[in-house]
């Protein structure tokens, strides 16, 4: 036997499998799987994504009819509810990253009660869910600015304490705090501060343009934050791949009043322009200057840095 050409092909075969290895290796950091807990507006467009990247995506519904729609999005589709803890280990067993985007079907008119079922209920099944899932390495949590509560046109920041106003905004701070309890060095959890979401199908001229020629009360000076859907979802993978842990606010730079936003629509697609009556009595809610400095400093530049681009 040649004891030379064995050494060599020893040597050879060790080359390749090391090869072999990296190459699995690089695999297991670039493909992931991946659970996302509520696949509505920015869920299914998140899913869509991240199919199309390669990763394994599994995404949750509440709802029966939408399982066939969703399915061409994603690689599984689960049929559940936050509240059924069998149902969460099941879907939270052996994923790398978990994103929990659930609202009340109908949030807009969603009681205080269903917001804590929904939010608190998914929130601590989530969290004893993880607790016994150690191949967790992310989890992403959406909330919202409203915790902030009424700050009459003031600037916030992530380090501004919270006032959430109403059951709902508490509710979503509560689950916050729960989920939040999660992290640690293996798992790291990120919250995201969202504004109101606008984009396709939610377009600011359908929300926004049928105010059109209209005379409102108030003197339309509340400032509402907006953040654009494709940058929540830009946001989501940036803070999936940094492994961002801690909260971030997640809106755009305008930082405009009521009036100033419906101005700039009525001119940009040439509607009437809307009239205000400082007498009458206004029922505007409350009014934050939301900050979105901490994200930038982080790295990710915004895809729709202005309300209208």
């Amino acid at each position: 036997m040649n004891h030379s050409a064995e050494k060599d092909g020893a040597e050879l075969d060790m080359a390749y499998l090391t090869t072999m290895l990296r190459q699995q290796a690089q695999r297991r950091q670039l493909y992931e799987n991946i659970a996302i807990l509520g696949c509505g507006y920015v869920g299914s467009a998140l899913a869509s994504a991240w199919q199309v990247q390669g990763h394994f995506v599994t995404g949750t519904t509440t709802r029966q009819e939408r399982v066939t729609s969703l399915q061409p999005l994603l690689s599984k589709v689960v049929l559940m509810k936050g509240e059924d803890m069998s149902a969460m280990q099941s879907l939270i067993h052996n994923q790398d990253t978990v994103v929990v985007s659930v609202a009340p079907t109908g949030a807009s008119k969603a009681s205080a009660s269903t917001y804590e079922t929904t939010y608190l209920s998914t929130a601590r099944n989530l969290l004893q869910a993880i607790q016994q899932m150690p191949s967790v390495k992310q989890v992403i949590y959406l909330s919202s600015c409203s915790v902030y509560g009424d700050l009459q046109g003031g600037w916030v920041d992530e380090d501004t304490p919270v006032d959430p106003p109403d059951p709902r905004s508490q509710a979503l701070y509560k689950a916050e705090q729960i989920i939040a309890s999660a992290n640690n060095q293996q798992t790291k959890v990120c919250i995201l501060r969202l504004g109101g979401i606008y984009g396709p199908s939610r377009e600011l001229l359908a929300t926004l343009g049928g105010l059109a020629g209209m005379t409102l009360p108030g003197k339309g000076d509340r400032i509402i934050n907006w953040v654009h859907r494709d940058d929540i979802i830009g946001a989501i993978e940036f803070a999936r791949l940094k492994k961002l842990e801690g909260i971030y606010n997640l809106v755009n730079d305008s930082q405009l009043t009521f009036k100033e936003q419906l101005k700039s629509v009525c001119a940009q697609y040439g509607l009437p322009k809307v009239h205000w009556a400082p007498n009458q009595l206004s029922l505007e809610g409350k009014s934050a200057r939301v900050s979105n400095k901490k994200l930038k400093a982080s790295g990710y530049q915004f895809i729709y840095p202005q309300l209208l681009n």
